[in-house]
């Protein structure tokens, strides 16, 4: 009996021990399962800039209908422009240096630039590929200072929360040697600011939902098409893609849901005082391989 009596407090600890470890075991399991079920946490994605390529229409809409395009589009003769290879070989090299003299500018002056320039640049932006030619893209163009502030106001508030939590220190000590920060001056002082946006999905006449293929890829050819004739035109940007302000952005600009801000650029000319950093780009051996 005194034996059982001593051993009495052995038992109760063992118990306790086997109930602590299958109390952790189950919580563990619990906690696996509500992790499977959650998406990993990436702060520094923005969520507003999701591909909806692979988006799930209703399944109302998620048949094979007609899309709005004509079965059978029109074909017309294609007379290309040929030129002999001496004069092909001097295009492409002006056109290279042409480019090769883009550069980001974030010193922009506040000089007035002719409207009909940005309305020919974003013409050229307009003759970009796309999927089924479904032409996935809105160039909201900006001049009025109010909105130019207000709009640098969201960025500037957003900026300053992804340099300072968001982003991560690897990525901002990156950023540190180009010497750029959240305050965005140029925002209010570029005589144009135009947001790309790019349409995740069309709307049928019928009210239902248009696919739009490869949307994002599509949009972003006719930035890079935006930015060479910026370049041909002899005015300046700097790419900006103010993460997590494109809700705040749309609602401001006043465009509808299916449109998710793809990029942000201020277009003028530099001032006077301007700088840029002293980089260089990979050489040819670098970026090509030839089979």
């Amino acid at each position: 009996m005194a034996l059982f009596s001593s051993l009495t407090p052995v038992f109760i600890a063992i118990i306790c021990v086997l109930i602590g470890v299958i109390l952790k075991k189950t919580n563990g399991e619990k906690e696996k399962r509500e992790n499977k079920s959650k998406p990993l946490s990436r702060p520094w994605v923005d969520e507003d800039l999701k591909d909806g390529t692979d988006h799930h229409l209703e399944e109302e809409e998620a048949d094979e209908e007609w899309q709005g395009l004509d079965e059978n589009v029109a074909h017309v003769p294609f007379f290309a422009e040929r030129y002999p290879e001496d004069e092909m070989i001097k295009r492409s090299k002006m056109f290279y240096e042409l480019l090769n003299k883009r550069r980001s500018v974030r010193f922009l002056s506040d000089e007035p630039v002719p409207r009909e320039v940005i309305d020919n640049v974003i013409r050229t932006a307009g003759t970009s590929p796309s999927g089924a030619h479904t032409e996935p893209w809105t160039f909201v163009v900006v001049q009025d200072p109010y909105l130019k502030h207000k709009i640098r106001e969201i960025v500037e508030e957003e900026e300053e929360i992804n340099y300072k939590k968001r982003m991560g220190d690897r990525w901002v000590n990156d950023l540190k040697r180009l010497r750029t920060n959240w305050i965005k001056e140029y925002l209010d002082t570029a005589p144009y600011l135009i947001l790309i946006f790019k349409q995740v999905y069309g709307r049928l006449p019928n009210g239902k939902k248009k696919t739009h293929y490869y949307n994002e890829i599509s949009v972003s050819i006719a930035c890079g098409i935006l930015l060479a004739a910026l370049q041909n035109a002899g005015l300046y940007t700097v790419t900006s893609t103010p993460l997590n302000c494109g809700p705040q952005l749309r609602v401001l600009l006043q465009r509808p849901a299916n449109e998710k801000l793809l990029l942000l650029l201020p277009v003028g000319y530099p001032k006077k005082d301007a700088t840029v950093p002293a980089l260089t780009r990979k050489p040819l051996e670098d970026i090509m391989v030839v089979m």
